[in-house]
C-alpha cells in the first residue's frame, strides 16, 4: 500500500486487537471490516505529493471482494456440512434393528440358531472351506464348501456340531480357509449382524453398536439387509 499515516494506522489495529472477536477474527485475522478501515484510513492519510495509484486501489477493491466472498463461501460450506451430519444421523438410526455384514471372525448364534455371511475369495480355489470354533476354542463344526471362482462366496451354518447336535447361543468364531498351491490361506469373512444401536461422534463419525461383536464405524458395513 501508499503512505499511510501511521498514528491512525495503529489505532485502527490497536482498537482491533483491544476487543475480543469470535471465529476467525478471534484468531488475530483481520475481518472484512477491519480491511475496509485500513483501506479507508490509507486512502485519508495518503500523501498527497504521492497519490496512491489506480492500478494498485483497483487490487486492493479485488482483495476485499474476494476475502467478502471467501467469508460468505465458509459460511456456506458449514451450512452444508451441517445438514449432511444431520441427514447422516437420521440414516443410521434408522439402521437400528436392522441386520448387516461387516468385517468379522466372530458370529453371533441367536435363538434362530444360523450364523450366516460371505466369504471373500481373491482368487478361485479347489477347496473352500470354513471351520466354526466354541468360545473355548474348540472345533465344533467342519464345512467343506467345494471349489469357489473369486468373488464373494455365501455360507450359512445352522448352529449344529458334526453330530447334528444343536449348540448353545453365544458367540463362535468363524474361519474360512482356501487351498491354494502354496498351502492353506485364510480368507476374510463377513459375517451378519444386528444393530442394536448407533453412536454419533463430535466430529460427525457414525458408530454402529452390533449385538454381542461390539461397535464399528459405518463406512465398514458392507451391506443393509
Amino acid at each position: 500500500m501508499s503512505a499511510v499515516n501511521a498514528t491512525e494506522a495503529s489505532d485502527v489495529l490497536a482498537n482491533y486487537r483491544s476487543q475480543p472477536q469470535s471465529g476467525a477474527q478471534g484468531k488475530g485475522e483481520l475481518g472484512k471490516n477491519e480491511f475496509m478501515e485500513l483501506m479507508l484510513a490509507q486512502l485519508k492519510n495518503q500523501n498527497p505529493l504521492e497519490p496512491q495509484d489506480n492500478g494498485e486501489f483497483i487490487s486492493q477493491l479485488a482483495q476485499f471482494s474476494s476475502l467478502e466472498e471467501m467469508q460468505k463461501l465458509s459460511g456456506t460450506v458449514e451450512d452444508v456440512v451441517g445438514q449432511f451430519r444431520s441427514t447422516q444421523a437420521l440414516q443410521a438410526s434408522a439402521m437400528v434393528g436392522k441386520t448387516v455384514l461387516a468385517p468379522s471372525e466372530v458370529g453371533i448364534l441367536g435363538a434362530e440358531g444360523e450364523i450366516s455371511g460371505n466369504i471373500q475369495v481373491p482368487a478361485s480355489t479347489g477347496g473352500l472351506r470354513l471351520s466354526v470354533h466354541s468360545p473355548n476354542g474348540e472345533l465344533v463344526r467342519q464345512i467343506d464348501l467345494g471349489s469357489s471362482s473369486a468373488g464373494v462366496k455365501e455360507f450359512s451354518w445352522d448352529g449344529k456340531d458334526g453330530n447334528g447336535n444343536s449348540l448353545p447361543p453365544g458367540p463362535y468364531q468363524i474361519v474360512a480357509e482356501g487351498s491354494y498351491p502354496q498351502g492353506s490361506v485364510q480368507l476374510p469373512t463377513l459375517v451378519s449382524a444386528n444393530v442394536d444401536s448407533v453412536s454419533l461422534g463430535q466430529n460427525g463419525s457414525v458408530t454402529l453398536n452390533l449385538a454381542g461383536m461390539g461397535s464399528i464405524a459405518l463406512s465398514d458395513v458392507q451391506q443393509i439387509n
